[in-house]
């Protein structure tokens, strides 16, 4: 699944083709998504101008002169910049058709992703999607000292607490993991246990993961590709995350997996305390 790596880094990719221009018309090829779309969503956004692109966790934000559109990528969807006269494929379910000829296209084979607007006027923060999000964690908001107060008497794994959304959003399975190991703590230990010193690790950790993998146009692992077409390459400079049985990079000990919540962890014994 897309995490906020990936979003942030599809955010750049169409943010320049976007902003400023209007969207001339939209083509729906697929209303089944994750949430059928709404029977006016193409009046709601053909003839109305694109003023930004922002991204709230993994939320890409369309804002527009008359409202703001609401995208999720699901487990497999992604946008593309394309001519506007491009021939579709199998899973090109929306079309953003721009006055500039340009054409920014949602793709999404097990459309479990989504497309909502939210008309001007609505107060878009009380959206059920986005109501109760937490901080982000590139935003001076997030530290270790807010992990330390949200865990107090917590019970939880860390790795799942840091992937609780109300706690902080955007950070998911591959990121937590990685972010886990460069602060030397095990995934399974309670969040409610962990330090103050532990925490303001973790949440270096955190930032320093996702903003080394947006760098890099965040992790192909499966679907995913980026506003051009391309993956992102943070896979090979993964130090845990799908290296179950490999020598860690760091110390040489083999990681170790486990499923945890119904996700896959890894980590290493030696690194990890």
């Amino acid at each position: 699944m897309p995490e906020l790596p990936e979003v942030e880094t599809t955010r750049r990719g169409i943010a320049p083709v976007l902003e400023g221009a209007t969207i001339a018309s939209v083509r729906v090829r697929e209303r089944r998504l994750r949430w059928r779309l709404a029977p006016d969503f193409e009046a709601a956004l053909a003839g109305r101008r694109v003023l930004a692109v922002a991204r709230r966790a993994k939320y890409l934000l369309l804002r527009t002169d008359a409202g703001v559109l609401i995208a999720h990528l699901g487990m497999s969807g992604s946008f593309r910049v394309l001519p506007a006269d491009t021939p579709p494929l199998l899973h090109d379910h929306v079309d953003l058709v721009l006055d500039s000829g340009a054409c920014v296209r949602f793709n999404d084979p097990r459309r479990f992703g989504s497309l909502h607007f939210v008309p001007a006027g609505e107060d878009l923060a009380a959206h059920p999607l986005l109501a109760r999000l937490g901080p982000e964690p590139l935003s001076p908001g997030f530290d270790g000292a807010h992990l330390h107060a949200r865990a107090r008497g917590r019970r939880v794994a860390i790795k799942q607490f840091l992937m609780d959304s109300h706690v902080v959003v955007g950070v998911g399975n591959i990121y937590a993991s990685e972010a886990l190991f460069r602060a030397g703590v095990r995934p399974g230990r309670a969040a409610g246990r962990l330090t103050r010193d532990e925490y303001a690790r973790i949440a270096a950790a955190v930032k320093a993961v996702l903003a080394a993998a947006i760098d890099v146009g965040g992790t192909t692992l499966r679907d995913y590709v980026n506003a051009d077409g391309m993956p992102g390459y943070f896979r090979q400079k993964l130090y845990v995350y799908e290296r179950a049985g490999e020598p860690c990079r760091t110390c040489g000990a083999t990681i170790r997996h486990r499923v945890q919540g119904q996700r896959s962890t890894y980590w290493c014994a030696e690194c990890q305390n």
